[in-house]
């Protein structure tokens, strides 16, 4: 097989800002029924079960020292199977990949970089070759914040042949997306490399996404292309306001090489009900308002980024639910090209992207406070007398005036030209359409 690459941006469900490493089996399905009733039809498709799903006793804000992780006798990790009932007698993950099958969704695993260190302590046999886990293992390069793991050398064929078998098992319990961790901060090349190989054997196509993304060198675009179908661009982000505006340097950065060929991504949405187990904070419905929370969406569509939901989807504000349903805002996510920035003055960011004639153009507004800023069409990429002007968001026609003669009505539209008057909430933006 193939390693998975996608025509458009994946889109799903993680487990990690509702669950951190405590999600159940029964939390998962929840989750997946929910977005197989009211988010597949908008695209949404993917279910992931994010990290420490071998630990019996994982708990909420941090990892525990010398877990007892569930592994096998090659040194594989499995699901803990009081979390995970249906893995039980060496079953895996197989059972939860078909139910999620039938919901019409993909079936999702994040996994971490090297081997676990139980299995190293035990030296035990890697699958098929004639190599131990000790032997394998590169205690130098180990995790700097999860203590399960350790790398593997890969002077070493025992190596290669311990993430064959870790492919290989994922494929046959019907994995169809990997997020795996601790990859690009430092840039592990040689594990990177490895992985990608491994799944590319696989007998399943098995898409694969790359963490955490902390200060990620666009240096790496071409090998990312070739190992990988979506890589980070950040540190985990979480529903503050700072941890957004960041992101709009790096998506700037981004955005012009995303494309089939490999999608930067800029992390999950913090939206929903969040930290009902989480690494960070406790539950709650996402601090984000409203205004930045259609900042968040409006920016990553903009720029072509995956869209990964971190909120518990049942138990999750009906307005919150709404900006993953609105197909206006999800078509330039799907059908869109030349995603960019086109301005960064100050407290204003404008972004457009294109499609044939269509046209659409995004204004933030990065201040505390409210404005009103009126906007030559020219400069936002909309020609000087665009016929309509729609707001995506609200679906609503925006009006647009011809500029006659140059005064303070119009500041900084010259005659000739147009003016649409956007109103800006503090961190809200407007998206556009003409």
């Amino acid at each position: 097989m193939t390693l998975r690459k996608t025509a458009t941006p994946p889109m799903g469900w993680n487990s990690w800002d509702s669950y951190g490493t405590t999600v159940t089996e029964a939390e998962v399905l929840a989750n997946a029924e929910f977005m197989a009733a009211h988010l597949l039809p908008h695209g949404w498709d993917t279910i992931v079960v994010d990290i420490d799903w071998a630990d019996p006793t994982a708990r909420s804000h941090g990892y525990n020292e010398s877990a007892p992780l569930v592994i096998d006798g090659f040194g594989r990790v499995q699901p803990d199977p009081v979390r995970f009932p249906s893995a039980a007698g060496g079953a895996g993950f197989g059972p939860l990949a078909d139910r999620i099958h039938e919901l019409g969704l993909k079936f999702g695993i994040h996994i971490m970089r090297g081997i676990p260190r139980i299995a190293v302590d035990r030296d035990l046999p890697v699958l098929g070759v004639e190599a131990t886990a000790a032997g394998i293992a590169d205690p130098r390069n180990v995790c700097e914040w999860n203590p399960h793991y350790v790398g593997l050398d890969h002077s070493t064929p025992g190596a290669a042949a311990y993430y064959h078998s870790i492919a290989d098992q994922y494929a046959q319990w019907g994995v169809d997306f990997i997020k795996a961790d601790d990859m690009l901060w430092p840039y592990q090349a040689a594990e990177i490399e490895a992985l990608s190989t491994a799944i590319e054997t696989a007998p399943r196509e098995i898409a694969l996404s790359l963490s955490p993304g902390r200060d990620l060198s666009a240096a790496h675009l071409e090998h990312l292309r070739a190992h990988a179908t979506m890589w980070r661009i950040c540190d985990d982000l979480w529903d503050r306001w700072d941890d957004v505006e960041a992101n709009f340097a790096r998506l700037a950065r981004w955005a012009p090489f995303a494309g089939p060929e490999g999608w930067p991504d800029a992390d999950m949405l913090p939206l929903g009900r969040i930290g009902i187990r989480a690494e960070r904070g406790e539950a709650r419905e996402g601090a984000l308002t409203l205004a930045e929370r259609r900042t968040l969406v409006t920016l990553w569509v903009m720029a072509r980024s995956p869209l990964m939901i971190g909120g518990d989807l049942p138990t999750s504000a009906l307005e919150t639910i709404a900006l993953f349903q609105n197909d206006g805002v999800l078509e330039i996510l799907r059908d869109s090209t030349g995603n960019r920035e086109l301005l960064r003055e100050r407290d204003l960011v404008i972004w457009a992207a294109e499609r044939g004639d269509t046209r659409w153009v995004a204004v933030f507004n990065t201040a505390d406070e409210a404005r009103e800023v009126p906007f030559d069409t020219r400069s936002l990429g909309l020609g000087a007398a665009p016929a309509v002007v729609v707001d995506v968001w609200e679906a609503g026609s925006v009006p647009v005036e011809a500029v006659h003669e140059q005064s303070d009505a119009a500041r900084s539209v010259a005659p000739g030209s147009s003016v649409v008057r956007v109103s800006l909430e503090p961190h809200g933006c407007v998206l556009l359409r003409a």
